[in-house]
């Protein structure tokens, strides 16, 4: 277990202390004096959070996060790095492990397990809209959308398939691209409608720049595809595109 001793999450914080040889005098405790100034720090924060939740700012919640990932240790301080690196608590989780590593106090597990609960975190924003009727659930659709792919590195092109209640059948990411594009062919967006026995669906991609705003090239595309699902009975309910500051919808804003 020797590679255990450069995880910076300390799992060894609970571990019991080896029998004392004969001769020698037990350790004692130590005094409440000589503990750590954090521990208390923890219990008063914990207590905030059981008060009020999501009242805490977002690098006291990066902090209770980092209690468990990192128990032997002041985490504040990394908290407020990673906030000062990556800006908000969404955007720390989105970010890759190698930057979150550039981050003093973050090592590889810690950085895993971090990539650990920004999947937990999608997971529980896709069930907020799976076999949901998804028009009527449209502000946890874009919540679940900015989850998935707001602060991916590279442009991600995203369906989801609907049925005929427009309740979500599959999400599926059918293209990824590089920084600023994504090859899309409408004949296999159709096909896979098809496939799925699909009557509606809503485009999604992601702009890894930030700017949401929709490229001609973003425009053209969109109303390829819905000139081809149209003689086919697939309607296209939107192309919404996210970044990392918002999103667009090409349907709020006229285009298709």
């Amino acid at each position: 277990m020797a590679g255990n001793d450069h995880d910076e999450r300390g799992f060894f914080g609970e571990r019991t202390l080896p029998p004392a040889k004969a001769g020698t005098a037990p350790e004692q405790p130590a005094k409440a004096a000589d503990k750590p100034h954090y521990l208390g720090h923890r219990d008063r924060l914990r207590e905030r959070f059981v008060a009020s939740g999501d009242a805490l700012a977002d690098y006291e919640l990066l902090e209770l996060l980092l209690f468990r990932l990192i128990p032997r240790t002041d985490t504040k301080p990394v908290a407020k790095a990673l906030l000062a690196r990556f800006g908000t608590l969404a955007e720390v989780l989105g970010a890759p492990p190698s930057l979150l590593q550039e981050v003093k106090g973050v090592g590889p597990a810690v950085a895993l397990d971090l990539k650990v609960i920004a999947a937990a975190a999608r997971r529980m924003a896709r069930g907020e809209i799976s076999r949901r009727e998804v028009l009527s659930s449209w502000t946890k659709v874009l919540d679940y959308c900015r989850a998935a792919m707001a602060f991916e590195e590279r442009e991600q092109f995203r369906i989801l398939f609907l049925d005929k209640k427009n309740a979500l059948i599959a999400d599926e990411v059918q293209q990824t691209g590089t920084v600023d594009h994504t090859p899309v062919y409408p004949r296999e967006v159709i096909k896979r409608a098809l496939e799925l026995s699909a009557t509606a669906i809503v485009l999604v991609h992601n702009h890894p720049s930030g700017d949401p705003a929709p490229s001609r090239a973003d425009i053209d595309m969109t109303k390829t595809i819905v000139e081809t699902a149209k003689p086919l009975g697939i309607m296209v309910h939107d192309h919404i595109i996210i970044g990392r500051k918002g999103y667009a919808s090409m349907k709020g804003l006229l285009l298709i």
